[in-house]
């Protein structure tokens, strides 16, 4: 009989790549994890951990050989990002990986106005390149992060004016990639936008979360200048600030305000709407 199919994860130790791995190993399916930090990495059946880092090609190489397919989540923000993305993608088209799944950004272009979707843009093209099988998943702003945006005075503060986001849970971002990694030849060279059902203001967003929370939360819209100002005083670099402010000014935009059926396409179900994000999380 043909050898099975071997899954490697990265992002074990995160919120979308933990879900994934937990996902794989309930359904008793085996996997190699690869992680920095190996005292981190979850303890699952059926799984292997491999230390390898993005940026150090040889570990990476190591710890794919006989890999077959590869659920890529991106790396923490850096200015150098793509760079490393590269080296990794590497490492995976010289270790014989057939099939990558990479977690891009809704509206990922070399210009998008969310500045790290140029990453994700460049990342692509990377992937594209290296001869590997491929699928995009290009995930809006996770909802599990909208309670965070508001500072502990409860306000949302950022130049997004009256723009809308159709929000998705990073449970569905985790159950649409392990659909994906069931079958990548199914979903070959395939990109998903995957969304929420509805699209919303953060004015809207604001109102939902003081609904269900109970405490107020409201929305003031900053202006560009405001923004930056606003932001000056965590001393980050320049890079991460402009980030931070185009997280605002994408939505303004209307580049993020798509609504895709993508999730249940490819999972069977629904996406989760914000309401019922915010009551599974309560």
């Amino acid at each position: 009989m043909p050898a099975q199919p071997v899954i490697a994860v990265t992002g074990s130790t995160g919120a979308v790549g933990g879900r994934v791995a937990r996902d794989l190993a309930a359904r008793g399916i085996p996997q190699r994890l690869l992680v920095r930090d190996p005292a981190r990495a979850p303890e699952l059946d059926g799984a292997e951990v491999h230390v390898a880092g993005y940026s150090d090609a040889d570990a990476a190489a190591a710890a794919l050989d006989g890999v077959t397919t590869l659920f890529m989540v991106s790396a923490s923000e850096t200015a150098d990002r793509v760079e490393h993305h590269r080296q990794f993608i590497d490492a995976a088209a010289r270790a014989g990986v057939r099939s990558i799944v990479y977690t891009s950004f809704l509206a990922a272009a070399p210009d998008a106005v969310f500045t790290l979707g140029r990453d994700h843009a460049a990342t692509e093209e990377i992937i594209r390149a290296s001869g590997m099988s491929w699928t995009f998943l290009r995930d809006n702003f996770y909802m599990d992060m909208m309670e965070l945006f508001a500072g502990d005075d409860g306000v949302i503060r950022g130049p997004a004016g009256e723009g809308r986001c159709s929000l998705v849970s990073r449970a569905d971002v985790a159950a649409t990639a392990v659909a994906v990694l069931l079958d990548p030849a199914a979903h070959a060279h395939a990109t998903y936008d995957l969304t929420g059902p509805e699209a919303l203001t953060l004015k809207e967003v604001a109102e939902k979360i003081s609904a269900v929370r109970g405490h107020p939360v409201r929305f003031i819209d900053e202006s560009v200048d405001d923004a930056y100002a606003s932001r000056a005083v965590f001393g980050a670099p320049r890079w991460q600030v402009d980030a931070w402010v185009s997280t605002y000014t994408a939505i303004a935009s209307g580049d993020l305000a798509g609504i895709s059926g993508d999730v249940e396409a490819v999972t069977g179900r629904p996406a989760q709407t914000f309401e019922e994000f915010l009551g599974a999380v309560g």
